[in-house]
């Protein structure tokens, strides 16, 4: 794959997983649970693409990790958006409307 698909690819990964933080912190299983029922069962994020992004936007300073217990009585990371992960959601979702409108547009050409 070269790298400008992986780079759209993982860009588009890094916009759903602010999504799903948007409301509450959540654990990464959590995470692509939303993901998954989000997208009315299309979209499933594997556990080797979730936890290299999660550590990725940690970096980044989108969102913020601190351990705490699950609903099933287990040790978890949950990850929150931090101010600057909602400003980079605002900002990913403005370009994914503008990026997704564009390309029905060329689809709608004959």
């Amino acid at each position: 794959m070269d790298k400008d698909k992986t780079d759209l690819l993982q860009g588009t990964l890094d916009m759903l997983i602010l999504k799903s933080l948007q409301l509450e912190p959540m654990h990464g299983f959590g995470i692509s649970v939303r993901i998954r029922q989000m997208s009315d069962e299309v979209l499933q994020v594997e556990q080797g693409s979730l936890y290299p992004a999660l550590y990725r936007l940690e970096d980044q300073g989108w969102i913020k990790s601190e351990w705490g217990v699950s609903d099933n009585n287990r040790k978890a990371k949950f990850y929150s958006l931090t101010a600057s992960g909602r400003r980079q959601l605002e900002s990913e979702t403005a370009n994914w409307a503008k990026l997704s409108t564009a390309i029905n547009l060329v689809l709608k050409t004959t």
